[in-house]
Order: C-alpha cells, then structure tokens, then sequence
C-alpha cells in the first residue's frame, strides 16, 4: 500500500539531489541537476515543486550546510514559551491531531511481552517506512533508505523484543495516510502508543511542543523537562525515539547548529527538515 502514489520515488529522487548538493562547492542550476537526474528540466522542476512546494534553486537554500544555524538562528523555540502559548498546536505535524498514551513502567520493563504489535511497510515522502503499531496506536516508525530492510526491521523489534508480531498493513493504513497526507482529513486523530522508559516518554512529550518548521536544542529540552544537566541522557532519549517523524525527533539540534545524529540516516534528517521548512514558507 502506498501512502501517496510515486512519493517514494520522488524521495529518492530529492536523496539523489541532496548528494549532488553536498558533493558541489556552488550551487548546481536547475539544467545542472535535471541532466543529473537524467530528466528534462521541466520534469525535475515539476517533480520538485510537488515534494516540496518551492523550486530546486529555495530548495538548495534550505539544504545548504549552514540551514540548521539559519534555524537555530530564525527559528528556535524555546520549549516552555511554546508551551505555554500552545505552539505546539501550530505546524502541519499537529494538524494531525495527534493524542498520546504511553503504557506503564512496569509494562515496559517487559519488554512488549503480552502485548500484540502490528506492522508494515508503507511508501513515505522520506523512503520506505516500516510502521508499527497496537490496537491503541502507531508505536514505531523507521525509515529504510539508509539503514535497509532487513536492519530497520531488526531495530524496531530489538525494542519489543517479547512482542508478537502480526504483518496486517490494513490494520495500520488509515493511521499511516493521515501521518503522511495522503487522504487524511484530519477529522480522525492519529493516535501514538508510546513504549518506552518514564524518562524517555517525559523526552518525547517534549519533543512534541515543537511546531513544524521549527526546531530547538538537546540543553533546551533538557532545561524543559526539569533535567538542565542531563544534556547526554535527553540526547540518547532523542536517539531511541521509536516513532520517527511524528515524534519530531529531527527537530531537535546540537547548540552549535550542528545537527547532531539521527538514527534513520543525517541524509533523511537533512530532508525532512528541509521539507518542512519549505512548506511552513510555501
């Protein structure tokens, strides 16, 4: 099932280019990146607009090496404020009407023993992505383009490792569509099951407070959660965010600007954030 026709080949036609990008010392042309992509220059323009919404040349700006200090810089959020002003409820991500529940200390501990987790996978605008989830709502989601089939499978399991497992992708599809805007009306929530230690989820329900577009530092999520020295521990938190993209986790940023890590691949970090920095100013 496809989340939306051909958005996984339009990712990797965006991957193609982003390595283009970082491999030239000045910024390509659009004739430069469409004989790349061996497409006429309309075509890759086309293609472009419809991820993204803007042309290749604004895409590049975004791309560029310096966009996370441009958002640091232009964009930050300070993670109490938005809070408290509910930003949280702004940007494409919380027009998704998100709503979250996160199963007991004690649950985890076991490990997802007893627990049923349905899975498959899904074309995405960032690759193909394997989705899973309980009856209760979407518990992981891992992006394949970097890391592979076989070890983005392995990853996800790894984490409940006494789960069973049931491949049923209808069971998730209407979830899915809403988390990737294919179809959603956004009427339904998209709900999330998170599983996961106290500190972790205390982490990720940080995370969330960041509208799209957006982004803030591992100090700052830290210095939001009541924990202003465990700057390590909320960046292994960040790390092991089960969720990916709907638990903005590519959100968050080193002080510097640097990016950081990012568990699926910096190349699928590099363009979500892109992708939504080009939408929120589309």
């Amino acid at each position: 099932m496809n989340a939306e026709p051909n958005q996984s080949y339009h990712y990797h036609v965006m991957r193609r280019a982003i390595e283009l990008i970082d491999d030239a010392e000045d910024a390509l042309s659009l004739n430069d990146l469409a004989t790349e992509m061996q497409m006429s220059p309309a075509h890759f323009q086309r293609l472009f607009t419809q991820w993204v919404g803007v042309s290749p040349k604004r895409y590049q700006q975004y791309l560029a090496l310096g966009h996370a200090k441009t958002l640091l810089a232009q964009r930050f959020t300070t993670l109490g404020t938005a809070h408290e002003l509910g930003l949280s409820g702004s940007g494409r991500l919380h027009d998704l009407f998100l709503r979250w529940e996160a199963m007991s200390p004690g649950e985890f501990a076991r490990k997802g023993e007893g627990l049923k987790i349905y899975w498959g996978w899904f074309d995405s605008p960032f690759g193909l992505a394997l989705v899973m989830g309980t009856e209760r709502g979407i518990c992981g989601i891992g992006f394949a383009a970097e890391a592979g089939e076989e070890a983005t499978m392995e990853d996800l399991v790894s984490r409940w490792p006494k789960a069973a497992y049931v491949e049923d992708p209808m069971m998730l599809r209407d979830w899915v569509e809403a988390a990737f805007g294919a179809g959603g009306t956004g009427g339904e929530r998209t709900p999330l099951y998170l599983i996961g230690a106290p500190f972790q989820i205390k982490v990720w329900e940080a995370l969330l407070h960041i509208p799209s577009g957006q982004v803030t530092t591992y100090s700052e999520i830290a210095q939001s959660i009541g924990s202003p020295k465990a700057v390590r521990a909320v960046g292994t938190a960040v790390g092991r965010n089960p969720v990916s993209y709907l638990i903005p986790c590519h959100r968050a940023l080193r002080k510097s600007g640097g990016l950081g890590g990012y568990h699926w691949g910096l190349p699928v970090k590099r363009a979500i954030l892109a992708w939504e920095s080009a939408r929120a100013e589309a």
